[in-house]
């Protein structure tokens, strides 16, 4: 069921590049990222809410919390970082070099998390890196 969540998550994010484009031009893009993380703080609390997910916030560690709100700067940054790049180039050549992430989320889990490369893990992260480098030269 994974691999379901992870296609809409693929699906999303490419409107997401779409919708960022036209809704940054002639917008100042930390602006944009502050409507933009508005709208997602809403939908996710609402969404936490109605599913019963909030009331177990009193159950989080100090680590959960530190590590979720390291991923929330870590995000912020990003999405920062991604209209910006958005505002000053084509969304063919920004959003290739973003998913750049992919590649080296597997390189840092089997760093960081001792998750196992696998020759064929390897092999895709080097051919995300390869077709990036040929999508932006």
């Amino acid at each position: 069921m994974w691999w379901t969540y992870a296609l809409l998550s693929a699906f999303f994010a490419a409107l997401t590049a779409i919708f960022a484009k036209v809704g940054v031009k002639g917008v100042d893009s930390d602006l944009a990222t502050a409507i933009r993380t508005v709208v997602i703080l809403i939908l996710a609390w609402t969404i936490a809410l109605v599913k019963g997910g909030a009331g177990s916030i009193t159950t989080l560690s100090k680590q959960n919390i530190i590590f979720l709100v390291l991923s929330g700067i870590a995000t912020g940054l990003s999405w920062i970082f991604y209209f910006r790049a958005l505002q000053l180039g084509n969304v063919s050549q920004v959003a290739p070099v973003d998913k750049l992430s992919v590649a080296l989320a597997i390189i840092l889990s089997a760093l960081f998390l001792g998750e196992t490369l696998t020759w064929k893990t390897a092999a895709g992260a080097i051919l995300i890196i390869i077709g990036t480098l040929i999508i932006i030269k």
